[in-house]
């Protein structure tokens, strides 16, 4: 093993400095992953050095403001000011950092395949920088094999040797925005390291900031860990999905179905259906595990199936729309839609992949005259893939009354629900939050 010394090795040496607290932790991207995860290690004690390409990031960090609002600016303000917590655009300063934890986005491409160009390009960034002593985690959902395919290679190619001057570990984020019971400190942390070494220090790196690590026997493993997690709900809500059209027909109300199977106190885990499925994860991740999957002659038909009938539920919500206003004697071009709710989930600021744009954009082709409101959007954001010139409306009863017909498509909890029953001439619920009547429709 490389010697600092005749008796002390590198990776003694970074497991005191992480074990003692005395470690300089690097984030790199500073989004939904990387704030929480800085905010956590600088509350129990540790020095956070966060690394962004966005200067707006970095300036909001350093002036002690949150730009996510789930995430309490206080907490970010306090960091800041106390200088326990630095953000940066200068990626020269990695090689300050003992830990190097990426927390970059890993979207699908057109052709819903991978795309590591997030990664590729930070450590191109990190890369001229990185030094002996140091260990990297991948905290980014990717298909198994990209840990030691991508990254170690371009480790090696510096001349390091991975296990003994520098570690290498896959430790998948388990962030859930909004959820009032559990938070970074408190989610179980899995992690596998490319050795027996690296694994010893990543152990190291995320037991003082986590409540309990979860050793898995290599990145691969913990890499396919985080694609399982995504891939149960994707086919169990896949599966909601393919029986609510169904139990519509049959006159079944499938959300009273589910909340009865919901009181077997065991073998059974209740999903709920709704207009599409949004975030970073769900709708992506299975299908970096299927593409994966093609390099060993497997095609992965149930994951593909629940995938295509995810998919498929914006269309089926403005078919839904179409029937409803049909029935009340009018087109849906010309009409007047008010969208509930563009968040991809309820209470956040988050609006990755969302299916709310997706039925936005269904709704404009078909000639509808569209709107939104949404508490946590006052103007609809830039988006790659997505643009629309549009403000959130606030609620009143008149604007309400004033649309032939509403779709609620995130339900937020500061909604008024009385008032959109009352006021709302027509009314599409994809979240089973009312009553359905004559002019409320499931869809």
């Amino acid at each position: 093993m490389t010697q600092l010394s005749s008796d002390v090795t590198y990776q003694a040496e970074l497991l005191e400095k992480l074990r003692s607290r005395q470690a300089l932790i690097g984030v790199v991207g500073l989004g939904y992953v990387g704030l929480p995860l800085s905010l956590t290690y600088v509350e129990v004690g540790y020095r956070v050095l966060g690394l962004d390409i966005d200067q707006t990031k970095a300036e909001a960090i350093n002036q002690g403001h949150s730009y996510i609002q789930h995430i309490d600016g206080k907490r970010v303000a306090e960091a800041s000011q106390q200088q326990w917590l630095e953000a940066t655009t200068d990626f020269s300063r990695a090689g300050e950092a003992d830990a190097l934890i990426l927390c970059v986005p890993t979207p699908l491409n057109q052709y819903r395949e991978p795309d590591l160009s997030f990664i590729r390009n930070t450590m191109a960034a990190l890369l001229p920088h990185i030094r002996a002593g140091q260990v990297l985690s991948l905290e980014s959902t990717t298909y198994p094999g990209t840990t030691e395919e991508e990254l170690r290679p371009l480790i090696e190619e510096r001349g390091f040797t991975v296990g003994e001057d520098m570690f290498l570990v896959y430790s998948p984020e388990r962030e859930d925005p909004g959820n009032a019971h559990f938070n970074t400190a408190t989610i179980p942390k899995v992690m596998g390291g490319s050795t027996s070494g690296c694994s010893e220090v990543g152990v190291a790196l995320y037991e003082q900031a986590i409540s309990e690590v979860v050793t898995v026997s290599s990145t691969r493993a913990a890499e396919m860990t985080k694609l399982l997690e995504n891939i149960h709900r994707a086919v169990n809500i896949g599966l909601m999905n393919e029986l609510k059209p169904l139990a519509d027909r049959m006159g079944i109300d499938l959300y009273e179905v589910i909340r009865a199977a919901a009181t077997k106190p065991f073998g059974f885990v209740p999903y709920y259906p709704g207009p599409g499925l949004g975030g970073h994860c769900i709708p992506i991740d299975p299908f970096y595990l299927t593409w994966k999957a093609r390099e060993y002659g497997m095609h992965m038909r149930f994951i593909e199936l629940a995938g295509e009938i995810n998919s498929a539920m914006p269309a089926y919500v403005v078919e839904k729309t179409m029937d409803a206003l049909n029935e009340a004697g009018k087109p849906l071009k010309g009409s007047k839609v008010l969208v509930l709710g563009i968040a991809y989930k309820k209470n956040v600021d988050d609006m990755r992949e969302s299916p709310s744009v997706e039925l936005m954009e269904l709704l404009q082709e078909k000639g509808a005259d569209v709107s939104y409101s949404d508490p946590f959007f006052q103007s609809f954001p830039r988006m790659r893939k997505h643009r629309f010139d549009l403000q959130s409306v606030h609620l009143t009863a008149e604007l309400i009354a004033s649309f032939d017909i509403l779709i609620l498509a995130t339900d937020h909890d500061n909604f008024d629900y009385d008032l959109i029953q009352s006021r709302g001439q027509l009314l599409i619920d994809t979240r089973g939050k009312f009553v359905p009547n004559s002019k409320i429709i499931r869809a």
